[in-house]
């Protein structure tokens, strides 16, 4: 029997208007929630994310903006600018899209941030409270990920979790979260021996490397549940992830699709970050 699909797109419709209600009653208190994208360069792919973030954030009536600056912005500029963005009180989150020239440390730049207005979760010190399993923001797409788990009362506690790739931004935190919940998780990565051994193995298998269909049937345990973080665009124009769906759908029993997997859910937990520190975490 196919799988059944988790449709990210129709899930983040519903955060938002859930969001828009939460937002309304803000506002009614005086508190505004706003968020602030810097955008460094011109890489079109950045701007397509950064035009997807606006529109969405006017969707549930926070307020943004966009600061633009050139490729050629020196770093000691761009922390200068994050600097004024930390003091600016209308300003209740940041985010600095990346990638960056390469002649900017990315990670400079996120610690740099405030942690209190770092919606997208990278800051050392949000790392390191979710790693402890506290309250702070959670990285935007492993957050969306366990919101898709959840949405469908997949159980996470005592499965066998494995991810495969192990970026900060996504295999790392998303690995956390699961063992947050009570997985046992494994990461797999471009030096693992054996992958398949692994994969076939693995109650919930996430899969973020950016090659395209490079996860097939053959890799998956029968009834898995499979969660595609890819994103690649063919030479014929269209999208795919990393996993094969069409082979993937008649073995796993939850899939996500790509397009409307697991990136709308993306910029939804942005929000919900945004709308989180307008708040004001309980902790601060």
């Amino acid at each position: 029997m196919a799988a059944e699909i988790i449709n990210g797109k129709d899930l983040a419709q519903e955060l938002r208007m859930s969001l828009k209600d939460e937002v309304t009653e803000l506002k009614q208190k005086g508190i505004n929630p706003h968020l602030t994208v810097v955008l460094v360069g011109d890489n079109p792919a950045s701007r397509s994310y950064v035009k997807g973030k606006e529109k969405a954030a006017a969707e549930v009536g926070i307020s943004s903006s966009v600061i633009e600056l050139p490729a050629t912005t020196s770093e000691e500029e761009l922390l200068d600018q994050i600097h004024k963005l930390n003091e600016d009180s209308v300003v209740n989150g940041i985010l600095v899209q990346l990638p960056l020239p390469k002649h900017i440390s990315e990670q400079k730049v996120i610690d740099t941030i405030n942690p209190n207005k770092d919606v997208d979760g990278f800051h050392p010190i949000n790392v390191g409270k979710m790693m402890l399993g506290e309250d702070t923001f959670l990285p935007c797409t492993p957050y969306g990920i366990i919101t898709m788990l959840k949405s469908r009362n997949i159980n996470i506690e005592g499965k066998h979790a494995v991810i495969i790739g192990r970026s900060n931004i996504v295999g790392k935190p998303v690995g956390q979260l699961l063992l947050n919940e009570n997985a046992t998780v494994t990461y797999c990565h471009s030096r693992t021996a054996n992958l398949r051994e692994l994969t076939s193995k693995a109650d919930i298998l996430i899969v973020a490397i950016g090659r395209p269909n490079a996860i097939t049937a053959d890799d998956i345990k029968e009834g898995a549940v499979v969660i595609d973080v890819g994103i690649n665009r063919l030479e014929t124009g269209k999208l795919t992830g990393d996993v094969d769906f069409n082979s993937a759908v008649e073995k796993a029993s939850y899939i996500t699709p790509v397009p409307k997997g697991v990136g709308p859910m993306t910029i939804a937990m942005l929000l919900k970050n945004t709308v989180k520190a307008a708040k004001g975490l309980e902790n601060r």
